[in-house]
Formats: C-alpha cells, sequence, structure tokens
C-alpha cells in the first residue's frame, strides 16, 4: 500500500529545477535533512547514507508524445536512518 506524504507539480524555468535540485544535493552531500514544502505543505526526511537511487525515463503516447524522467531515493525506515514529519 502506498501513501503520499506529499506531492506537488508546478512549472518551472530549467534554471530553477536546476537550484531545487542542487539544494537537495547540498543537504545530502552534508547530511542534512532534506525538507520540502509548498503553500501549508511541509515535510523533512532524514535520508540515511546508503539509501537505493533510482532514474527512470519515460515515454507516454497517448495521443500526444510526454517524455519524462524521474529521480528517486527510497531506502526502509529503521533500516539506516528514520523517516521525520515535522
Amino acid at each position: 500500500m502506498e501513501e503520499i506524504l506529499f506531492e506537488h507539480e508546478q512549472v518551472h524555468s530549467r534554471s530553477e529545477i536546476a537550484a531545487l535540485l542542487r539544494d537537495v544535493a547540498d543537504k545530502l552531500d552534508a547530511g542534512d535533512a532534506v525538507t520540502v514544502s509548498a503553500g501549508d505543505q511541509s515535510i523533512s526526511l532524514d535520508v540515511p547514507a546508503n539509501p537505493t537511487f533510482e532514474v527512470k525515463v519515460e515515454r507516454e503516447t497517448n495521443g500526444s508524445e510526454e517524455l519524462s524522467v524521474e529521480f528517486e531515493l527510497e531506502w526502509n525506515v529503521g533500516a539506516d536512518g528514520s523517516l521525520s514529519i515535522e
């Protein structure tokens, strides 16, 4: 069963997206919690030292063609760190 704890989708420029990804990378590199927020939603995650990293590229063809790339970090809660929601 999957429970969505946070979801946000918005159009950004490539440079804005790069800045957001750099912020996440800096937090991961420093070992700091990664906090994402939008409006009144916010979640803070303590990412363990060795999460699984997945990159997925998809093509959708439902009338029109759409490409997407997804970057995902995944880990078991309690295995090598813990999930924190504040």
